[in-house]
């Protein structure tokens, strides 16, 4: 800010080339009653606790945002390393479907084998 808002000495002087004044009488611009300043005061405080809070906030969602990606990369990894044992499985179980196929073909052929000789 200007220093013509905290000195009204130093706005007097700038404004007497300006405009006639009496000695008695403070300009318009710089009248702030004391009850303005405390208002003004109270509400710069008001917005420095906001920002403060804020601030927390922001630093808490990020320590959970962080929290939270850890937790999807190690998720991750285990889903990874349980698709690698379901492929194993998948690819046994296709291996066990094969062999059955095989034993139930050699019954098929044993029995038909058998039919054959009780003619």
């Amino acid at each position: 800010m200007s220093e013509t808002f905290w000195n009204p000495e130093a706005a007097m002087e700038t404004t007497s080339d300006e405009q006639p004044h009496n000695a008695h009488e403070e300009p318009a611009a710089l009248a702030v009653s004391a009850d303005d300043f405390a208002s003004l005061e109270a509400r710069v405080y008001r917005t420095v606790e906001l920002v403060k809070q804020e601030r927390q906030a922001r630093a808490a969602a990020d320590a959970r945002k962080a929290d939270l990606e850890a937790s999807a990369a190690q998720a991750e990894a285990r889903v990874q390393a349980q698709s690698h044992v379901v492929d194993q499985l998948q690819n046994e179980l296709h291996v066990l479907r094969a062999e059955r196929d095989q034993v139930r073909q050699r019954v098929e052929r044993l029995l038909k084998q058998l039919d054959a000789l009780e003619l």
